[in-house]
């Protein structure tokens, strides 16, 4: 099994602050890849914002089987008909990982059809991200809760649907939760939203965070994708019945 993986990212704060450049010299999005090849079974690759079509033309799209998707500062400028390009994947069967700002890009909106928004704060706190749906196959590996030193909050109420399921959940130090890893499902994709990835702060070099991404591509991975066909085509024509329909009257109103 070989799960076609693509990272994207904006590529914007890595080029821009000094800070960031220090922490992911290579991109946020060259880190996470490198987190994910330690996976023999990946087959991983990048795209970025500022290449043609944003990296993600339809052919690649087609040859993908989960993307992760970190924006921030730049959600504006993805063309919308890249993000129903990758809309109609995922309700084709492909996986979507959104990561931290993601929330608020124009692919988890589309997709979870509300604001998305949140409260947050850059304060230098600490945070424990408590494992509360410790059986799920993405928490595997981590124990009750990773401690991340310094974190950027995320705090409730957080305009989402109800997900599927609720994975993790933050406590931050200055009082605040959230809920960090939901889970969802649109046609035949799963999708993942995971909070921790504050640009300033080396959250995609800690092992546990690592650990968690695997899990999550392994998870949103679906080999089959029964609903694809149906997917493709607006409305589909049933051109014959699975049972016999009774011949009726005319102008009967339905009645046998």
């Amino acid at each position: 099994m070989s799960i076609r993986t693509v990272v994207w990212n904006e590529f914007k704060h890595e080029r821009e602050n000094a800070t960031v450049t220090g922490l992911y010299p290579d991109g946020i999005h060259a880190a996470i890849a490198g987190a994910l090849r330690e996976d023999p079974e990946f087959e991983v690759s990048t795209a970025t914002l500022p290449e043609p079509e944003h990296g993600l033309p339809q052919a690649r799209l087609d040859q993908t089987d989960v993307l992760l998707w970190w924006g921030h500062k730049a959600h504006d400028e993805v063309d919308d008909a890249v993000v129903e390009r990758v809309a109609q994947r995922v309700h084709e069967g492909m996986g979507l990982i959104v990561l931290h700002s993601g929330h608020y890009s124009k692919i988890f909106k589309r997709l979870m059809g509300t604001p998305c928004s949140l409260r947050w704060r850059v304060a230098d706190e600490r945070e424990r991200l408590w494992a509360i749906n410790r059986s799920h196959p993405i928490a595997q590996g981590i124990g009750p809760c990773i401690e991340l030193p310094r974190a950027e909050m995320y705090g409730e109420p957080f305009l989402v649907p109800e997900p599927m399921e609720t994975v993790f959940i933050s406590w931050f130090e200055g009082g605040e939760v959230f809920r960090s890893g939901l889970t969802y499902q649109r046609g035949a994709g799963k999708i993942f939203y995971f909070r921790p990835g504050h640009e300033t702060y080396p959250i995609y070099h800690e092992p546990a965070i690592q650990t968690v991404l695997r899990n999550a591509v392994r998870w949103a991975y679906n080999p089959v994708k029964p609903w694809a066909d149906v997917a493709k085509a607006p409305n589909v024509p049933v051109g014959e019945a699975r049972e016999r329909i009774g011949v009726r009257a005319p102008n009967n109103l339905g009645r046998t």
